[in-house]
């Protein structure tokens, strides 16, 4: 997920919100001021700064399910890349998928768990901030408006915590019980792409069923814990369908990586690669490299020694009267800020640093000296043939 509000570390762990989670706060604090504004119709405007705080510390909590997988993650000896907040919770994006069986059950719990723990622990402060509270009133309404503000916000945190534990428990793959599934399937058959494959298939039965439960909420049927509505149905349809498109990319990434692991770098690599000088002109680049070739970036050497890339992105932030001015090594990326593979480093690594850094290409060095150049393209076109091959 790309763009989106950086919000810092926590950590160490970049913590970044998504664009559409804006929405999402917006709905959830619409949604209760609705609530509040039934049960305490006396607050006034006070049911909107409830309402704020409580989605603020809802997402808080989010937050704290995230971290506890990622926190988990890296006791595993896993890298985390962020935590993202977006439309439908969040994601703690680590980097690869976990080493044994065991990891993955530990880092797959451990967030429902934090999140029934909190909902515990909202519960117990409600009841502690409660005062005394008139029991023998018949109408559960008349019961809520006898609490404070704070009990009312921390009884609602209570209850939705441990549901988004509950929730997150649901069997379907990528949900946290999908991936405790996955590690169940990875210890009996020793196969993480067998594994993953059923998992995601689980995963993909349950968002059917939670389209079809939301569609028919939506056309007015009372469905048992969910409700009805066309909100409410529209909305739960729309999880489902998350679900199967998250289900099916899960299962094409293990296969991706499964098929690239142990092919090394240098039999997809591009090994004779046009260089330029970190003293031409842009001119010479564009005319001469860019417009005469296909390529669209460049290994820049000087002494036999990699100092940089330049891209036809770099040329397009130079003015056009600018270029027989402006020498390559003013607009190219220093080799120190590259990332870079080993010609024996498998072509998984390499797809990862692709899709991590959002680049097209990667140099491959070998004690310093440019062995070759993998693309994204090559990558695909290999994928694509092994696929044609294997049907």
């Amino acid at each position: 997920m790309r763009g989106g509000l950086n919000l810092g570390k926590i950590f160490g762990i970049q913590i970044i919100i998504d664009w559409s989670w804006l929405f999402i706060f917006l709905l959830v604090t619409w949604n209760l001021v609705s609530v509040f504004s039934q049960t305490h119709p006396a607050w006034g405007g006070m049911n909107w700064v409830i309402a704020v705080a409580a989605s603020l510390l809802f997402f808080a909590s989010v937050l704290a399910h995230e971290l506890a997988h990622s926190l988990m993650a890296i006791a595993q000896g896993l890298p985390v890349r962020n935590i993202t907040l977006f439309l439908f919770g969040g994601v703690s994006n680590i980097e690869r998928d976990p080493p044994s069986p065991r990891a993955e059950f530990l880092i797959a719990v451990v967030g429902p768990l934090t999140s029934i723990v909190l909902g515990v622990l909202f519960i117990f402060l409600a009841r502690a901030t409660m005062g005394p509270v008139d029991v023998t009133v018949q109408d559960p309404m008349q019961m809520l408006r006898q609490l404070s503000p704070l009990s009312t916000l921390l009884l609602w945190l209570g209850p939705i915590n441990i549901i988004l534990g509950i929730f997150n428990l649901i069997p379907g793959f990528p949900l946290d019980g999908g991936r405790i599934l996955r590690s169940a399937l990875w210890a009996g058959s020793n196969n993480l792409r067998w594994a993953t494959r059923w998992a995601a298939r689980v995963g993909q039965l349950i968002g059917w069923g939670l389209i079809v439960m939301g569609l028919a909420m939506a056309f007015g049927v009372q469905i048992p814990l969910f409700g009805t509505g066309l909100l409410a149905g529209l909305w739960l349809a729309f999880i489902g369908w998350f679900l199967i498109s998250a289900a099916n990319q899960s299962y094409r990434q293990v296969v991706i990586q499964d098929v690239l692991q142990d092919v090394p770098v240098s039999r997809l690599m591009l090994s004779e690669v046009a260089t330029v000088s970190p003293d031409v002109p842009v001119s010479v680049l564009a005319y001469d490299h860019i417009m005469a070739t296909n390529e669209r970036a460049f290994p820049v050497e000087s002494e036999g020694q990699l100092v940089g890339l330049v891209t036809l992105d770099d040329v397009r932030k130079v003015p056009r009267d600018a270029w027989e001015r402006t020498p390559i090594r003013e607009i190219m990326t220093l080799a120190g800020q590259l990332a870079t593979i080993d010609p024996t480093d498998d072509a998984s690594e390499a797809i990862r640093l692709l899709a991590e850094h959002e680049i097209r290409q990667l140099p491959v060095v070998r004690e310093g000296n440019l062995a070759g150049l993998i693309r994204r393209d090559d990558v695909v076109r290999f994928l694509q043939m092994h696929s044609q091959l294997n049907e």
